[in-house]
């Protein structure tokens, strides 16, 4: 009985069992179930079941599973990173911003024509990266694992908070513009209110006041007194301005 000859899958151990499917997997097409709905275009991936895609009608199958959902961009297929990263070590694959959301690429994307003054390009497909990255794509990354490559992985095992990125933070790890400005008054209201309850804390001759059975360290937090307006100098109108006589 002669060797067992061992499929790329079987060979390639260090990948997820659900990488190749999702890779090679048809996407945008008409589901067959669903054929009379519309939206039905398949762009649904389950990671657990590893099998074809599916439209969203579909999703109801794939209860408590592990679903991705596949996009597109310029005629190719591409994941959002906050979804993907969570399952694969995506580092030395370079991210791109589409829309406001950073996503990366499922397959290689041949460059026939390297521009000028391109210094750094995909291991695989040379296409033109920045210098912090060796591929553009999940797939290409797997093709420098194939190659024999000991440094890369897609195990998240021993990777925990960032590190699984590559040192590169996520969206959702990001802090919003609108959330560092609203601390920021915060704490500006913070020092303004501190200021005001130390200068608060003295009379007007310069005896400090005796601390309020309500109040904690002697601060009083309770609004300063109005000025006084006077409503009747307020709603007094002026009178019919006379020539001076000739």
């Amino acid at each position: 009985m002669g060797p067992m000859i061992k499929t790329e899958e079987e060979e390639d151990y260090t990948s997820p069992p659900w990488l190749m499917p999702m890779l090679r997997g048809s996407y945008f097409i008409p589901c067959s179930i669903h054929a009379d709905s519309n939206k039905n275009e398949c762009n649904m991936f389950c990671l657990d079941c590893a099998g074809t895609a599916f439209c969203s009608y579909c999703l109801v199958k794939h209860k408590d599973h592990r679903v991705v959902q596949i996009r597109r961009s310029s005629y190719h297929n591409v994941v959002r990173v906050n979804e993907i990263q969570k399952y694969l070590d995506i580092s030395c694959v370079q991210t791109y911003i589409i829309n406001s959301a950073r996503i990366l690429f499922l397959n290689e994307r041949p460059q026939p024509r390297i521009g000028k003054g391109v210094t750094n390009t995909c291991e695989i497909c040379c296409r033109s990266l920045l210098d912090s990255f060796r591929f553009c794509s999940l797939g290409c990354k797997l093709g420098g694992m194939k190659r024999g490559d000991q440094s890369l992985t897609f195990s998240m095992r021993g990777k925990h908070g960032r590190d699984y990125q590559g040192g590169l933070e996520s969206d959702e790890a990001t802090t919003p513009t609108k959330l560092r400005k609203t601390k920021a008054f915060n704490r500006l209201m913070d020092g303004l209110s501190i200021s005001t309850v130390r200068f608060d804390d003295y009379g007007p001759g310069g005896d400090q006041r005796s601390p309020s059975s309500g109040d904690e360290g002697g601060f009083s937090f309770s609004p300063g007194t109005p000025p006084i307006y006077n409503h009747r100098n307020s709603s007094r109108r002026k009178g019919i301005p006379h020539r001076a006589p000739f």
